[in-house]
C-alpha cells in the first residue's frame, strides 16, 4: 500500500469512528429519553436498562454504518480539498481512480462487515432486547414458538395467534381462551382473521363457545365479523413475532417456504430476503458518491458542508429505498426489484459523479 493510500485510509477510518460514536450516542440518548417513563413506571433495574440498550447496539450499528462511512469520506476529502491537497494530487497526475482505490476497499470491507453483522450478531441480540421490553416493561408473557405461533398469557386470558403480518397489521388463526379464578376454561373464541384498525380489532369468521357452569353445556355463536377492543397492540405483536432481522439468510429462506406451504402470504419476507443481500452493498455506493463529490472541490468549507451533503444523500437514499420496499410489500414491485432498485439508481449516480469529477 502506497503512502497516499495509507494516509487516505487513516483519515477515513479516524473520522468514521468519530462519526459512529457521535451518531450512536445521539441515537441511544433519544431512545433512552423516549423510554425512560416506561422504565420508571415499572421500576426497571438500571442493569436491565443498560442490557436492553447493549443488545440493541448491533442493530443500531447496522442501520447507521453506511451514513457514518459516507460522512467520513466526505469530511476527509473535504478537509483535503480545503488544504488544496486534492488539487496538488491532480496537478501531479494522480487520477481519481487511484484516489478511489483505498476508499473502495474500505467500502467493500464495511459491506462484508455489515452483512456478517446482520447475519450473525443481530439475530442473537434483538430477541433478547425485545424480551426485556415485553416481559419486564410491558409485563406481558409473550412467546413465539415454531417460528410463527404466538402465545400471550394474561390474567384471565390466553391468546394464541398462528401468524401475524406486521405490515398489514393482520393476524391469522386467532384463538382466545378465557379462564376463571380456578383456571377453568369458561369461554373460547376462534377467529380466522383479525385486522387492527383505529385502535380496535376487526374480527372475521368468528366462532364463540361459552360454557354453562350449571349444566356443563356449551353454547356456540357464529359471527361473520365482529369489532373488539382487545389489550393486544400491534407494536407488541411486532416485537414478539418472528422478524426478518432475527433470522439469517438460510433461516429466512426456509421460513418463506414454510409460510407458503401453509397458505400464508410471505411477500414481505421475500422482499426482506433480497434486501438482506442488497442493503450491505450501500456501503460501496456511499463510497462512490462520497468520493465523486469530495474530489470535485464542492465541499472546501470542510466539516459543516460535508455533514450537510452526507445527511442529504443518506436521507434521499433511505426515502427511496423505503419507498421501493413498501411497493414490494404491497406486491406492486417484484421482490428483487424492490430490494435492488435504490442501489441501482444510486450506483448510476455515483458513477456519473465520478466520471464528471475531473
Amino acid at each position: 500500500m502506497s503512502i497516499l493510500h495509507k494516509y487516505i485510509s487513516k483519515e477515513i477510518v479516524r473520522y468514521f469512528f468519530l462519526v459512529l460514536i457521535t451518531v450512536m450516542g445521539l441515537f441511544v440518548a433519544v431512545d433512552f429519553f423516549e423510554k425512560i417513563d416506561n422504565f420508571m413506571s415499572v421500576n426497571l433495574e438500571l442493569s436491565k436498562a443498560i442490557i436492553f440498550f447493549l443488545f440493541k447496539f448491533p442493530l443500531i450499528i447496522s442501520q447507521i454504518l453506511p451514513i457514518c462511512l459516507l460522512l467520513a469520506v466526505l469530511v476527509s476529502l473535504g478537509l483535503m480539498n480545503k488544504h488544496n491537497e486534492i488539487t496538488a494530487l491532480k496537478s501531479s497526475g494522480v487520477s481519481i481512480a487511484y484516489i478511489l482505490r483505498p476508499i473502495l476497499f474500505i467500502g467493500i470491507f464495511c459491506s462484508v462487515t455489515l452483512f456478517m453483522l446482520s447475519e450473525i450478531i443481530v439475530p442473537l441480540t434483538i430477541p433478547k432486547s425485545n424480551r426485556i421490553w415485553i416481559e419486564d416493561v410491558k409485563k406481558k408473557h409473550m412467546i413465539a414458538t415454531q417460528e410463527k405461533n404466538i402465545w400471550i398469557m394474561g390474567k384471565q386470558l390466553i391468546t394464541h395467534i398462528k401468524y401475524y403480518n406486521p405490515i398489514k397489521k393482520t393476524a391469522f388463526g386467532m384463538s382466545f381462551y378465557y379462564i376463571d379464578d380456578h383456571f377453568r376454561l369458561v369461554k373460547r373464541i376462534d377467529v380466522k382473521k383479525g385486522v387492527y384498525d383505529q385502535g380496535k380489532w376487526h374480527l372475521y369468521d368468528v366462532m364463540e363457545q361459552i360454557l354453562n357452569e350449571n349444566d356443563g353445556a356449551c353454547r356456540v355463536n357464529l359471527y361473520e365479523d365482529r369489532v373488539e377492543s382487545l389489550d393486544l397492540l400491534p407494536e407488541d405483536l411486532k416485537r414478539v413475532a418472528k422478524k426478518s432481522e432475527e433470522m439469517n439468510f438460510g433461516e429466512l429462506y426456509a421460513y418463506i417456504n414454510k409460510l407458503e406451504s401453509e397458505g400464508y402470504d410471505a411477500m414481505i419476507y421475500k422482499v426482506d430476503l433480497y434486501a438482506k443481500a442488497a442493503f450491505p452493498f450501500v456501503c460501496v455506493i456511499m463510497c462512490l458518491l462520497g468520493t465523486g463529490i469530495g474530489v470535485k472541490g464542492n465541499i472546501k468549507e470542510g466539516l459543516p458542508v460535508g455533514i450537510a451533503y452526507g445527511i442529504g444523500i443518506a436521507f434521499l437514499y433511505w426515502v427511496f429505498y423505503s419507498f421501493c420496499l413498501s411497493l414490494g410489500y404491497g406486491g406492486l414491485l417484484p421482490p428483487f426489484i424492490a430490494a435492488w432498485a435504490a442501489n441501482f439508481l444510486f450506483s448510476c449516480w455515483g458513477v456519473y459523479v465520478l466520471l464528471n469529477a475531473d
